[in-house]
């Protein structure tokens, strides 16, 4: 029977950042590493928690003996504020954030581990290379990137123009998501094909929309800054370390999941840390056909997800 449990843990910086922990005590396999999931620009984790009634990446990877943590960074999901500034960027996200999740799952968790294994979602896989490029211990054993980019190989058009001036996008606070998405639903209900380069919005997932949109989030201003200056310099920078220049002294096992139809982040983008990496065991996981496309998004939360992204996660993380 999965079960869910929430923890918190201080990221040292004035925020209470949230772990969920989803596992099932009797397929539970302690010699495993914890495995921590790590969201993209934008969401929240709830987003691996989707969808509520059916199989989503959580209870998918728990049933398959796996625990499984799913951390909400500051400013996202039920992460709080404890006295901390609401400015912050990339650099704070990985070296505070990502750093007490890392801790934070090895003093709780029921392995026997000495290592955590990441699964980075978009942004969360390239926050996940900064992490393990920037800081001296990381205590990682694997990683998985799951459409994450470190060098901007390709730009899709799209995202060029929404973060064309790193000044302009840092001044402009962002308005909430929830209730812009909420409003625009009606119209997504209509021309399911509005979000083809980000997400198939078919029936069932739009059955479930309300839970979806409680996983999106308002991006700080600041980070969108950040996002902007690493689209216009292509190599992503975190607290003066080029994770690019740097990305070929990683030599721990890597998966890269690459969605066939991805309209966010660009193939090529997301292959070029793959092919870095030193790592002497680095696979390559190519989801999607011609008739079942998966975009950016179809990879966390579409109704093909569990049998042609988390299964094969799976059988990659326990081989």
């Amino acid at each position: 029977m999965i079960q869910v449990a929430h923890h918190e843990v201080s990221n040292g910086d004035g925020w209470m950042l949230s772990l969920r922990r989803t596992f099932d005590d009797a397929a539970l396999v302690r010699e495993r590493d914890p495995l921590l999931l790590i969201p993209g620009y934008g969401t929240n984790s709830l987003l691996f928690a989707f969808p509520p009634s059916g199989t989503s990446m959580e209870a998918s990877l728990a049933a398959r003996g796996f625990e499984v943590w799913s951390i909400d960074l500051r400013g996202h999901g039920r992460s709080r504020n404890d006295g901390g500034s609401t400015r912050y960027g990339l650099m704070d996200l990985v070296l505070k954030d990502l750093f007490a999740g890392v801790h934070g799952v090895l003093e709780r968790t029921a392995s026997t581990a000495k290592k955590v294994d990441l699964i980075g979602c978009s942004l969360g896989g390239s926050m996940a290379f900064a992490y393990l490029t920037a800081v001296e211990e990381p205590r990682v054993g694997r990683i998985v990137n799951m459409g994450g980019p470190v060098r901007w190989i390709h730009v899709h058009p799209l995202v060029r123009l929404a973060f064309r001036s790193p000044r302009l996008i840092g001044k402009i606070p962002m308005p909430s998501t929830r209730p812009f998405v909420r409003m625009a639903m009606p119209a997504i209900e209509r021309v399911p094909g509005i979000l083809s380069f980000y997400l198939h919005a078919d029936s069932e997932l739009l059955a479930h929309s309300d839970s979806l949109v409680q996983a999106l989030e308002s991006p700080s201003r600041h980070l969108n800054q950040d996002i902007a200056e690493w689209i216009q310099q292509r190599d992503l920078v975190i607290g003066g370390v080029n994770v690019a220049e740097k990305v070929s002294s990683i030599n721990v096992p890597l998966l890269t999941v690459v969605a066939n139809d991805d309209g966010i982040v660009p193939r090529d983008s997301v292959l070029w840390p793959h092919m870095q990496v030193r790592s002497e065991r680095r696979d390559l996981l190519e989801v999607g056909t011609y008739s079942i496309p998966i975009t950016h998004a179809d990879m966390f939360v579409s109704r093909h997800a569990p049998e042609m992204v988390f299964a094969p996660l799976a059988d990659w993380l326990a081989s």
